[in-house]
C-alpha cells in the first residue's frame, strides 16, 4: 500500500509498518546500501579512507556526532547528506507540533487526540527532506529558542493556568523530534545554553521552566565546531563534550586533484560562461595550489585556515576575468591568460586570515605571493630545475630564451590585448615554442600559449627574468640588460 493511501492509525496498523529510532532508522538504511555496494556521502571528495568511515561508523553505533574542523572543510555539507540515510516517507499525527509517532505519542495533544478517535485518528506523512533542521549558533541564541518556554498569549487564549503543559511553546528542538537536528558552530553558544543541552542528548528529554515533563525525544544530533584553540569566542563545555558519542576530525583535500574535482563542483557557472572561456588544466592546477600554498604562509593565520571556498570563488573569478576581457574586445571566446590570475585578488583577499607579518604587508601583497609561490612550486614539474648557480650558463634549457630577452629592449603583454594579438606577442619570442617542443610536447595546441606565458612567470621567480607592472600590462625584462644600457 502507498504511504499517501494510508491516513488513519488503523491503516496504519494494518499496513504492517513497524516504529523506529531515528538512530536505528539511519543505522539500518546505512548497513543496506553498504551492502549493496551503493555511495554514502555522493559529492564529498577526499574523505573516502578518512572522515566517511569514522561518520559511518558513528551512526552504526547510534551515537551523536561532532564534527570538528576549520572552515570549509565540508562539515555541515556531511550532516546535509546524511538525510540520504532516511526513510523516504515518516507517519506523524496529523496536527502534532512534534512529529509524535502515532504507535507511541508522546505529547499531550498526540495522547489526547488518540484517546478520543482511537483507530481513526488521522495520519500525516512527512518525506525525509522535511527531517532536518539546523541552526546557527549566535551569541543571542536562548534556551526558549532551542527548548521552549511557557506562551502567555496561548494561555490567555485558551484560558488556562500557567501551571497547564497546554501554555508550552515547543522551541527548535522539541519540534525536530525523529528528524537530525545540527547545531553549527557549537562553541559559539553560550556555556549556559550548552548546559540545556545535557538532558536531551543523555535521558532523551526537555526541562521547561518548572513543568514536570517526561518527553522521550527521539533525535539524531549532530555539531559542527573549529578547533577550540582557534575559536576565541568561547569552548564546548566538558560534560556536554562527554555526552556526544563521536567526535570526527575532518581536513582540506590531500591533493590539488581532489581540489579540483571539489571546485568543478561546486564553482556557479552558466554554460554560456564555460562555453566562452577556455581553461588550461595547468591553469586549474595552479588555482588549487595557491590554496595550499595559503595553507603554509608564513602571513597567514594556519589555525583559522583557508576554506576551499577560496578556490571555489577564485575560479569564478578567473572565467570571470577573461570573459570581460573578450567582451570589451569583442571575441565570442577566450583562454585563460595567467596575467588573469590578478583578477583572483580579491577572492583571496576577504578568505584569509593574516598574522602580524601579512597585515604589515597588506593582504593584495599576500595573495600576489601567494600566486608566485604557485607557480613557483608547479614550475620544476613542466621543465627542468632552475638552480641559482650555474657553472655553464650557455648550456641551460633557458640560454636561448635569456638571450632573446638580453638583446630586445623590451617585451609587453597587455592585459586588453586579443587573442590574436596576445598569440602573436608570444610567437615573436621564438625560443618559448622550442622549449615547449623539447619538455611537454604532448601539451595541447590550445593550451599552448598559456604554458608560454607560464615559462616566462616561472624565469621570473626563478630571478632569470624581471616583470615590472605597467599601467596595461606586464613587461619582461633581462635581469641586467637595463642596467648594462644605462652604463
Amino acid at each position: 500500500m502507498k504511504v499517501e493511501n494510508i491516513k488513519t492509525l488503523a491503516e496504519l496498523k494494518q499496513s504492517g509498518w513497524v516504529s523506529r529510532s531515528i538512530k536505528d532508522e539511519l543505522r539500518d538504511n546505512l548497513r543496506t546500501k553498504i551492502k549493496l555496494g551503493k555511495p554514502v556521502f555522493e559529492g564529498v571528495h577526499g574523505f573516502e579512507n578518512t572522515v566517511i568511515p569514522e561518520l559511518e561508523r558513528a551512526i552504526l553505533s547510534r551515537h551523536n556526532i561532532n564534527l570538528l574542523g576549520l572552515r570549509g572543510q565540508a562539515k555541515t555539507r556531511l550532516a546535509r547528506k546524511m538525510i540520504e540515510l532516511l526513510d523516504e516517507y515518516m507517519p506523524i499525527v496529523d496536527g502534532s507540533e512534534i512529529n509524535d509517532d502515532p504507535l507511541h505519542p508522546i505529547s499531550r495533544f498526540a495522547k489526547d487526540l488518540i484517546a478520543e478517535k482511537g483507530d481513526a485518528t488521522p495520519i500525516k506523512w512527512i518525506h525525509k527532506s522535511d527531517r532536518f533542521s539546523e541552526k546557527l549558533a549566535t551569541p543571542d541564541v536562548t534556551v526558549a529558542d532551542l527548548i521552549g518556554d511557557v506562551d502567555p498569549i496561548k494561555a490567555a487564549n485558551l484560558k488556562l493556568s500557567y501551571a497547564d503543559d497546554r501554555v508550552i511553546h515547543f522551541g527548535m528542538i522539541p519540534r525536530a523530534n525523529r528528524c537530525i537536528f545540527v547545531i553549527n558552530e557549537l562553541p559559539d553558544l553560550q556555556a549556559r545554553i550548552q548546559v540545556a543541552l545535557f538532558n536531551i542528548l543523555q535521558e532523551g528529554d526537555i526541562q521547561i521552566r518548572g513543568f514536570k515533563l517526561r518527553m522521550p525525544l527521539d533525535m539524531q544530533f549532530v555539531f559542527t565546531a573549529n578547533p577550540e584553540d582557534y575559536t576565541n569566542r568561547g569552548s564546548i563545555v566538558t560534560p556536554l563534550k562527554d555526552r556526544i558519542g563521536s567526535q570526527i576530525l575532518t581536513h582540506y583535500p590531500e591533493t590539488v586533484a581532489i581540489a579540483r574535482t571539489i571546485t568543478h563542483q561546486e564553482a556557479k557557472l552558466d554554460q554560456q560562461q564555460s562555453d566562452a572561456v577556455h581553461v588550461p588544466n595547468l591553469a586549474k592546477d595552479l588555482l588549487e595550489q595557491i590554496s595550499f600554498e595559503a595553507r603554509e604562509s608564513e602571513y597567514i593565520d594556519n589555525k583559522s585556515g583557508v576554506s576551499a571556498r577560496m578556490s571555489i570563488t577564485a575560479y569564478e573569478n578567473l572565467l570571470s576575468t577573461a570573459e570581460r576581457r573578450a567582451l570589451l574586445s569583442g571575441e565570442d571566446k577566450t583562454s585563460v591568460r595567467l596575467s588573469d590570475f590578478m583578477g583572483i585578488i580579491p577572492a583571496i583577499t576577504g578568505k584569509v586570515e593574516l598574522v602580524y607579518e601579512g597585515e604589515q604587508e597588506g593582504a593584495a601583497f599576500v595573495a600576489e605571493q601567494l600566486i608566485s609561490d604557485a607557480i613557483k612550486t608547479y614550475f620544476p614539474a613542466f621543465f627542468p630545475k632552475i638552480e641559482k648557480l650555474e657553472r655553464d650558463a650557455e648550456s641551460s634549457p633557458y640560454a636561448k630564451i635569456l638571450e632573446w630577452f638580453f638583446a630586445e629592449t623590451g617585451f609587453e603583454l597587455l592585459d586588453d590585448a586579443t587573442d590574436e594579438e596576445y598569440k602573436k606577442q608570444l610567437d615573436e619570442v621564438k625560443p618559448l615554442e622550442d622549449l615547449i617542443q623539447k619538455y611537454q610536447p604532448e601539451t595541447p595546441l590550445e593550451d599552448r600559449y598559456f604554458l608560454k606565458e607560464f615559462v616566462l612567470w616561472g624565469l621570473v621567480e626563478f630571478d632569470k627574468l624581471s616583470k615590472d607592472r605597467v599601467d596595461v600590462g606586464y613587461q619582461f625584462k633581462d635581469l641586467y640588460s637595463s642596467y648594462i644600457n644605462k652604463l
